[in-house]
């Protein structure tokens, strides 16, 4: 049996599907290995996603898009971290703020951007965290001050933001003084324009450089540094100050399939090389594949693939199905987050000694899956969300 097969596909997801599978075993993981030790940006791969129309899967034919669901997205994901992780993280934050815009912007703000991100003229990132407050959201010490005319000044210095050089319009959330009790809803998020590059691109903006990190190379992640940064209360997504917090949480839950998603593909990868392997290497007169001990490995290994990829899609489809799905969300994102650190970590001992090599592709995947237990929250995260959720329903 194949693993991580989805039932209930129309033929337009078959259909993108296979495109996007051909595409990363034909183009992506040939150069994978190449491109992520040298910590290069994958920009072919990058323009190919563009003439597929990847960057506009989600986003309405209105404005130019595909329209698709959460699930096809979820499942590209799936396909293209499969390939190489990084490729996935150059649309996650695009796709985020994509997804940001057509559920709370307003009607100019969708009409200026959204066609020229679905083509991936205008490329999207997103920014919440601080170097000192991790996922204490309500902690952002980043303030924009309003002035008489109206314009906010924003000063601060926010981190981890993925495609922070290479992207044109970044998602940021900062502190707005509105006089609430509620910390969060002092929260607002700017659509900031900007850009390529490092250094001083804009006046009062700031990215310095690269972060240099241990996997999820070849993609840039940067701080973003304000120092009396100007800019117009018409950059408030959806025009009004203190919604800030809501409509990013409503962002991290898409966001949450999508490292599920991700983390899937490293591990149906990581099975792919682990059982391509056992059957290619022989001890003690047998190819590897035939001690029991390795059998049983590649067997847990399959069935937590297959079970991560099952919570996964039911994650994507109660969003698509406009039910709440932080819980389910949390669960996918935890469950298929640690499966695939433990299925990568299986496979890497089926490769033994070659498996500590550069050369061999599971070295670049045991860098690439701690990132999944990180990623839009630890799992520590997900189980406050999902232990929140659960008692919901079964509160005494």
């Amino acid at each position: 049996m194949k693993l991580a097969q989805t039932l209930g596909l129309t033929e337009v997801q078959t259909e993108i599907l296979s495109t996007v599978r051909t595409f990363v075993d034909k183009e992506i993981i040939p150069n994978a290995q190449e491109l992520e030790h040298a910590d290069t940006y994958p920009q072919a791969i990058v323009d190919r996603m563009a003439q597929m129309g990847l960057f506009g899967l989600m986003i309405s034919e209105e404005y130019g898009g595909l329209g698709e669901s959460l699930l096809t997205y979820a499942l590209c994901v799936e396909e293209l971290a499969r390939g190489w992780m990084s490729v996935s993280g150059v649309i996650n934050t695009h796709f985020i703020l994509a997804y940001l815009l057509a559920q709370h912007g307003t009607p100019e703000q969708k009409r200026h951007f959204l066609p020229r991100m679905a083509t991936g003229e205008v490329r999207g990132a997103f920014s919440m965290s601080e170097p000192e407050l991790g996922s204490d959201v309500a902690a952002i010490r980043t303030k924009a001050v309003r002035d008489e005319s109206g314009d906010y000044t924003l000063d601060g210095r926010k981190m981890w933001i993925t495609n922070g050089s290479t992207s044109t319009v970044v998602a940021v959330l900062v502190r707005t003084e509105e006089g609430h009790e509620r910390a969060h809803d002092n929260l607002t998020t700017f659509l900031l324009e900007k850009p390529t590059g490092y250094g001083e691109v804009s006046p009062g903006l700031t990215i310095p450089g690269k972060i240099h990190k241990m996997g999820y190379k070849g993609v840039d992640t940067t701080e973003m540094l304000f120092d009396g940064y100007r800019t117009g209360a018409d950059t408030i997504l959806g025009g009004a100050p203190g919604n800030g917090f809501k409509q990013m949480m409503d962002g991290i839950e898409v966001g949450r399939v999508n490292v599920a998603a991700r983390a899937c593909g490293i591990a149906l990868r990581a099975f792919e090389l682990g059982a391509r392997y056992a059957q290619q290497r022989s001890t003690f007169g047998k190819p590897i594949v035939e001690h029991q001990a390795i059998g049983f490995s590649l067997a847990e290994m399959a069935t937590k693939v297959e079970a991560a990829h099952l919570m996964m899609v039911n994650a994507a489809r109660l969003k698509d199905s406009g039910q709440r799905n932080d819980v389910a969300a949390g669960m996918a994102k935890y469950l298929a987050s640690e499966f695939c650190n433990e299925v990568t970590q299986a496979s890497f001992r089926i490769h033994g000694g070659y498996g500590y090599s550069t050369e061999y592709e599971i070295e670049r995947l045991m860098r690439e899956a701690p990132f999944m237990l990180i990623g839009e929250g630890t799992s520590e995260i997900q189980k406050r969300i999902i232990s929140k959720g659960v008692l919901r329903d079964y509160r005494l």
